[in-house]
């Protein structure tokens, strides 16, 4: 066998990702060079490669465990969901246009030979490979013409693990139903079973394992504790989603309270996973305006549907709520909540949906946007120019992270740029708005920067009357790499290992 490894799940949301993701850096750190592989994904979490191409994130978080370059070939199909029946299809990190379900079932089979020269490109380069199925293998509608499951292990010619997780419950259930609906010839390549997030007594658990190998006849390769990861999340399954984070100062005075709008089409929601790092900061994902409460800080994130998106915060109450806090409460908007705050978005193209649409900005900020059909995709650096008034800490910081977006945005007012971007070619625009308590900015991970955030958080602080401390820990990719080694370390842990290593081929 070729040096390959396939993670599938009994559901969307059991941890098929980072169980990838261990396995990437376990193999790296036993001096191989994996590389991660998903040959379809649907997630409105995305990043950019270093040549300006898009790709899953979960992906990219696979390639930092493996410790290379994130290429789009790692994730050659990623759909990005518009609507409830349709989505963005992009392969090898290009837009190729919006598909209906019906439609993209009829097409999918047609991104086969490419996705097989994807990993073709991969695996001449990198051994071994790491790949994630999506969704469950047992999807009795999707098993024909399947191109990310078993069908594509045909293809490969990759075993498996399969990935239940006992937190949501019934996982002897999920893994043995699973097996069952599977046909023979994709049910003789998992070779391993994992249970992940376990709490409790591991003795009192034992009979159960014994139990599902017996009418099974597959191993339990490992049983994975629950682990309260910082790591990136993939979908809208996320428990950060419902959770958020917390971490009280300790006082009312020493904590800030973060709203983050979570709007329908909500998009790199990885953007505040920096504040699962902060103390003395509680971040919470708000669904509803009753919810809102008197936050330190109001932030509207990215989205899929930017227009979609503003209606629904008109009809839910937000904007109504955002109106009446902005004068005591900073608004932040990332790339779609950026665009939201200006006066108008125009859609001459229909790229969002009726082709011609206009509609009113919350007026916010003094901006036009135009939908454009071309998406404006890089890896940016920043620095912000003399601010004043509340946020007079940010004049002069540095950032970096990367642009993802549709449509241009005017700047009615271009003294209130946030600051300048550069870009790979050295090439230098204008970057986002300040005005007064509100800030607009296109850049995906800006917070992730420590000076940035805690000049951001310290404005907010002094204009709450709070008396949140900034920190300093170290940077924030540091951070990161301290979880992989310990996700690592679990699994080492938990697993057989020696069973993992031979499922790969490589014994």
């Amino acid at each position: 066998m070729a040096g390959n490894i396939m993670v599938l799940g009994s559901m969307s949301g059991v941890g098929k990702s980072l169980v990838a993701a261990g396995l990437c850096r376990i193999f790296r750190q036993d001096g191989l060079s994996p590389a991660p592989f998903k040959s379809q994904n649907m997630a409105l979490n995305s990043c950019i490669t270093k040549e300006g191409l898009e790709m899953g994130r979960a992906q990219v978080m696979q390639a930092e465990a493996a410790m290379i370059e994130p290429e789009a070939a790692m994730n050659p199909v990623l759909l990005k969901p518009t609507t409830d029946v349709g989505s963005q299809l992009i392969v090898l990190g290009e837009v190729k246009g919006q598909m209906s379900a019906g439609e993209y079932m009829d097409y999918k089979k047609k991104l086969l030979p490419e996705i097989l020269a994807a990993y073709a490109s991969l695996s001449g380069r990198f051994r071994p490979m790491v790949i994630e199925g999506a969704g469950s293998p047992a999807e009795l509608n999707l098993m024909e013409n399947d191109i990310v499951n078993l069908g594509l292990a045909e293809r490969i010619n990759a075993d498996a693990i399969l990935v239940g997780d006992i937190d949501r419950g019934g996982v002897f259930a999920q893994l043995l139903g699973t097996l069952m609906l599977l046909p023979e010839e994709g049910r003789r390549r998992i070779k391993g079973l994992v249970i992940n997030k376990f709490r409790g007594d591991r003795k009192i658990f034992e009979p159960g394992l014994k139990e599902l190998e017996m009418r099974c006849g597959i191993p339990v390769i490992g049983v994975l504790p629950y682990m309260n990861c910082t790591l990136t999340d993939e979908d809208s399954l996320s428990e950060k989603l419902k959770y958020g984070f917390c971490h009280r100062g300790a006082s009312p005075e020493e904590t800030l309270e973060i709203a983050v709008i979570h709007l329908p089409r909500i998009s790199n929601f990885t953007d505040f996973d920096v504040f699962d790092c902060l103390e003395g900061v509680v971040l919470r994902f708000v669904r509803e305006a009753s919810e809102l409460g008197e936050p330190d800080l109001i932030i509207l994130p990215g989205t899929k549907s930017t227009i979609a998106d503003l209606k629904w915060l008109r009809e839910k109450g937000f904007a109504d709520r955002i109106y009446k806090a902005v004068k005591d409460t900073p608004v932040l908007g990332i790339c779609g909540g950026y665009q939201m705050l200006g006066r108008r978005i125009s859609d001459p193209y229909g790229v969002e949906g009726e082709k011609g649409e206009e509609i009113q900005g919350l007026g916010l900020l003094p901006a036009d946007t135009v939908m454009d059909k071309k998406k404006t995709r890089a890896r940016v650096t920043g620095r912000t120019g003399k601010t004043e008034g509340i946020f007079s800490a940010l004049s002069g910081k540095s950032f970096e992270g990367y642009i993802l977006h549709m449509g241009e945005t005017d700047l009615i007012e271009p003294e209130k740029s946030l600051g300048t971007l550069c870009f790979q070619d050295g090439k230098t625009t204008r970057e986002g708005i300040l005005d007064g308590n509100v800030i607009g900015s296109y850049v995906h991970g800006i917070l992730d920067g420590f000076q940035f955030l805690n000049a951001l958080l310290s404005s907010v602080s002094r204009a709450r009357g709070k008396s949140w401390k900034p920190v300093n820990p170290r940077n924030y990719k540091d951070i990161r790499e301290d979880e992989y080694n310990r996700l690592a370390r679990e699994m080492r842990d938990a697993f057989r290992m020696d069973l993992v290593y031979e499922i790969a081929g490589l014994l």
